[in-house]
């Protein structure tokens, strides 16, 4: 594990290492350049934080790690760092109380991916998770490499969940999207600026705040600005649910207005 980090940090020192490139050059280097992430491990037990945070370091290089080990001092940290690109939360950690911890760090940091990982495995609770807002549920029995392409999808703005519930989850989607073939209304995209509406489409694509930011050229700030205005417009609890609601619409004919 000493030898993971080492390596992690190495690689951060050559990164650093870019600013005596020239400038052209060093603009094509990031360009190219996976993104860097910021990420907050909230769990109670000292050699899980250091074993997610070596998944991390190994899988996500130059990534920043923050570690809290309860539920108070992880919403201080979402206070203070609204530029967190994901968050791994225990859920039985001290202050959390199932659930409903993972309730008041929705609302209080809204526009902030959540994930729970966890060593429950019940099906039900998994899906309660998801339906309270968290955008995956991660087992702590995770093979290595299972974990850090859970994290990726979830970095790519999708939703990651245990193999063994995936296709309940698929199952009541496909349901849910027979019955209801306009889960937006044609008034509530209407509502939405034209800033929003970008936002919206790309987040439908799977594209992390980070992401969206690049591709319309402004502030990570600005971009999470909007994803609190589009889910209060949209009346949804959370960017799942936006995005599953956004799903099948056409974005070209709300754009030409």
């Amino acid at each position: 594990m000493l030898n993971e980090l080492d390596a992690a940090l190495s690689s951060e020192n050559r990164y650093h290492d870019s600013e005596a490139i020239p400038d052209n050059e060093n603009k094509q280097v990031e360009a190219t350049m996976e993104p860097a992430y910021k990420i907050l491990i909230a769990d109670d037990h000292p050699l899980f934080r250091e074993a997610i945070s070596s998944v991390i370091a190994s899988g996500f290089e130059g990534s920043e790690i923050i570690e809290t080990d309860d539920l108070d001092s992880a919403l201080e940290i979402t206070r203070e760092n609204d530029d967190l690109d994901l968050i791994l939360l225990d859920l039985n950690m001290p202050g959390m109380h199932g659930l409903n911890g993972l309730i008041t760090l929705r609302n209080e940091a809204p526009t902030i991916p959540v994930v729970i990982v966890s060593a429950e495995e019940d099906k039900q609770i998994v899906l309660q998770a998801i339906t309270y807002g968290a955008v995956g549920f991660i087992t702590k029995s995770s093979p290595r490499a299972q974990m850090t392409e859970a994290i990726q999808q979830i970095l790519n703005g999708n939703v990651y969940l245990p193999s063994d519930i995936i296709r309940t989850s698929k199952e009541s989607s496909h349901r849910r999207t027979r019955s209801d073939e306009n889960l937006i209304s044609p008034e509530l995209l209407n509502s939405l600026t034209r800033r929003q509406l970008l936002v919206l489409e790309r987040m439908a694509k799977g594209e992390s705040n980070k992401q969206i930011a690049y591709n319309l050229n402004i502030a990570e700030t600005t971009v999470k600005a909007h994803v609190s205005a589009i889910l209060r417009k949209l009346g949804v609890h959370n960017r799942v649910q936006a995005i599953l609601s956004a799903g099948d619409v056409d974005f070209s004919q709300y754009l030409k207005r």
